[in-house]
C-alpha cells in the first residue's frame, strides 16, 4: 500500500541517536553508526520523531510500504516496561489515533498487561499536535487585521527563487503555514517590512532543497537577517533546525531569531537565538 513513512537521509545523520528515544513504536535503531527505520510495520508515519533531529535528516514521505500493525508495536513495547508503555499511549492519544489507541488497551487487557490509570477509563484523544478542540478567540485591534503586507509572489519554500528581488539585502520570514491561521495580526506584526517564504516541516516533501534554499538567501541574495515563525506543536521545531543549519552552512552570519506561537495565537517565545 502507499502511505506516509518516515525516510532517513544518510548522508546527514550524524548518529547521535536523539531521534531513538522519540520513536514511541520503537521503529529507529542505530545501525553501523545510522538511525535506520528497522520495521515498516512499526512505523506509523505520523513523524513524531521529526521534530528531534537536530540535522534535519529525518522526514515523512508517501511510498509503498507494509501496513502498520499496531499489535505487532504493543506486543513489543509491552516487553520494554509500563514507561515505554505509556509514552506510546500518549502518542497515540496525542495524534488522535483512537482506533490503534482502542487496539492496544485490547491487547493489553486481552494478555493482562497492566494499563496506565491515565488510559483506564475513556482514553484521551488530544494535545496542541493534533487533537480536535475548540479555541477561544482572542480579540485583537481592528487595524491589526486590515490589509495585506504581503509584496510578492510566490511564498512557498519550494516555489521561491532564493536569490530572487524580494529577498535581496531583506529581512527574511520564514513562517510555517499554520502560523498565520493562528496569529490573527500575523501581516501587521511580523510581515511588515520583511519578505516572506513559508514552508510546512512535517509534511512537505523534499526538503532537502530547503536548507540549500536558505543558505542561497544568505549568502547569494545578501539577507540581513532570518526570523523563523513556528508553532508550539514538536514538529514545527524541523524548520528552526534548517534555518540553523542552513546558516551554518553559509559563508555569512546573519541574525537569526525565532518567534513560537501557540494555538490560540500568543506569543510564547521571541528571541534572537543566533
Amino acid at each position: 500500500m502507499i502511505r506516509p513513512i518516515i525516510t532517513i537521509d544518510e548522508s546527514r545523520c550524524n548518529g547521535c541517536g536523539e531521534c531513538l528515544p522519540n520513536c514511541p513504536e520503537g521503529a529507529l535503531q542505530l545501525i553501523d553508526g545510522k538511525a535506520r527505520l528497522v520495521s515498516d510495520l512499526a512505523c506509523d508515519g505520523l513523524g513524531a520523531c521529526l521534530g528531534h533531529c537536530p540535522q534535519g535528516a529525518i522526514r515523512v514521505e508517501r511510498r509503498e510500504a507494509a501496513a502498520y500493525d499496531e499489535t505487532v508495536v504493543i506486543a513489543t513495547i509491552a516487553a520494554q516496561g509500563a514507561n515505554t508503555v505509556q509514552a506510546h499511549l500518549e502518542h497515540l492519544a496525542s495524534h488522535g489515533q483512537t482506533d490503534y489507541l482502542s487496539q492496544a488497551l485490547q491487547w493489553l487487557g486481552a494478555h493482562g498487561v497492566s494499563v496506565p490509570p491515565a488510559f483506564q477509563a475513556a482514553p484521551p484523544t488530544g494535545c496542541p499536535g493534533a487533537r480536535a478542540r475548540q479555541l477561544v478567540p482572542i480579540e485583537v485591534a481592528p487595524a491589526a487585521t486590515a490589509g495585506s503586507a504581503l509584496t510578492h509572489w510566490p511564498v512557498q519554500l519550494h516555489l521561491v527563487s532564493p536569490t530572487a528581488p524580494a529577498y535581496r539585502d531583506a529581512d527574511v520570514l520564514l513562517a510555517a503555514d499554520c502560523v498565520a491561521y493562528a496569529a490573527g495580526d500575523f501581516h501587521s506584526r511580523w510581515m511588515s517590512g520583511r519578505a516572506l517564504a513559508i514552508a510546512c516541516p512535517k509534511l512537505d516533501e523534499g526538503q532537502e532543497v530547503y536548507r540549500e534554499k536558505l543558505r542561497l538567501m544568505v549568502d547569494d541574495a545578501g539577507i540581513r537577517s532570518l526570523t523563523v515563525a513556528i508553532m508550539e506543536v514538536p514538529c514545527c521545531g524541523g524548520l528552526l533546525r534548517l534555518a540553523r543549519a542552513a546558516i551554518g552552512a553559509s559563508a555569512r552570519r546573519v541574525p537569526l531569531r525565532v518567534i513560537v506561537v501557540s494555538t490560540r495565537g500568543e506569543v510564547l517565545r521571541d528571541e534572537v537565538v543566533a
